[in-house]
């Protein structure tokens, strides 16, 4: 099986949303991606809200500040929590991101650019 590295810094880490993207709580362990930061985007969709328990979630967008960081959580995933992943993250576009440890791993992000 496949492993699939996915940091997440914001809904994928609840309980809640774990269990109804996944089916069981799932481990992480803390990282960071450097030169970024968040802010807040107001989400429409009905069953994303549902799942969250909120309209407002973050985004993450590069910074030109180098001591800008988002900290997070990363997840060792499956190639199918990523499938469930991806439908629930119907505002944000997935692409990899280097992390404060070294490693790469997939981040959702602004479809502009992130």
């Amino acid at each position: 099986m496949t492993e699939i590295l996915l940091f997440s810094y914001g809904t994928l880490r609840l309980a809640e949303v774990q269990r109804a993207l996944f089916g069981r709580l799932v481990q992480g362990e803390p990282d960071a991606m450097p030169g970024y930061r968040q802010r807040m985007i107001e989400i429409s969709d009905p069953d994303v809200i549902a799942k969250s328990g909120t309209r407002w979630h973050p985004m993450v967008e590069p910074s030109d500040d180098p001591e800008d960081v988002v900290e997070g959580t990363l997840f060792h995933l499956t190639e199918a929590d990523v499938a469930s992943a991806d439908a629930y993250e119907v505002d944000y576009v997935r692409r990899e991101v280097l992390l404060r440890s070294g490693r790469r791993a997939f981040v959702y992000g602004d479809k502009e650019g992130a």
